[in-house]
């Protein structure tokens, strides 16, 4: 089934959030990079031209610069007013408030649509989608995914995350994962079995603390490696 834009809520982070939300290490930033469910964040337009290597999958990219920051407008008051609307759940460390917030998602958004035609002739910015990927065994050395794996728990079932997993696996070194909660705020019921089976197959598996947190709690990220 195609994707429809209108079932999508694309909310991009900045190169500075991921470094913080992924621990990301000045040796880290010149690794090959997949960034996995990327959709308008500008951390491979700010990234690329200080010499990273980084290639943004989402299956958003089907759709024109226009028609992805339509479906932005059309859907962040809503977003903030469902922020503020839930104080007790969000922390205001790293975001100053609801408004800077929003101010910081427009800000990345302006800096992704920048560079987003570009980027797609170069190859930096491909549809594509989970569980399967178009790329060759360990195409690259770190696979970054944000804001969609766990998070979205309650719409992919734990086969999906199992199937998702092995296939990053498949194509990169080591794999980061984050956040670690589901959209009610609950750590996702995947994660152990995840880590088990990780285990079993001989990768090391761990979760480490960030550096970033804007969901109460949404503090940890999920490393699996080679051994």
């Amino acid at each position: 089934m195609a994707m429809q834009l209108d079932s999508v809520v694309p909310f991009g982070r900045s190169r500075d959030e991921y470094i913080k939300m992924f621990n990301l290490t000045a040796a880290d930033l010149e690794c090959s990079v997949l960034g996995v469910g990327d959709g308008p964040a500008s951390f491979n337009a700010e990234s690329t031209p200080l010499g990273s290597n980084i290639i943004s999958i989402d299956p958003i990219y089907q759709f024109s610069g226009l028609e992805i920051q339509q479906r932005f407008e059309a859907v962040l008051d809503d977003i903030i007013d469902q922020v503020k609307a839930t104080p007790q759940d969000w922390i205001w460390s790293y975001h100053s408030s609801p408004e800077n917030l929003r101010h910081n998602r427009i800000q990345a958004m302006q800096l992704f649509l920048q560079d987003y035609e570009l980027g797609k002739q170069q190859g930096r910015y491909q549809t594509a989608a989970l569980p399967t990927l178009p790329f060759s065994d360990q195409t690259f050395e770190l696979a970054l995914c944000s804001h969609f794996l766990f998070l979205y728990s309650d719409h992919y079932d734990g086969d999906f995350h199992q199937a998702s997993i092995r296939e990053l696996l498949r194509i990169s070194t080591e794999v980061r994962i984050f956040p670690l909660l589901t959209l009610m705020l609950q750590p996702s019921p995947y994660i152990q079995p995840i880590i088990k089976a990780c285990q079993d197959g001989g990768y090391i598996a761990s979760i480490e603390t960030v550096g970033y947190e804007l969901q109460k709690e949404g503090n940890q990220m999920l490393v699996i490696r080679a051994q």
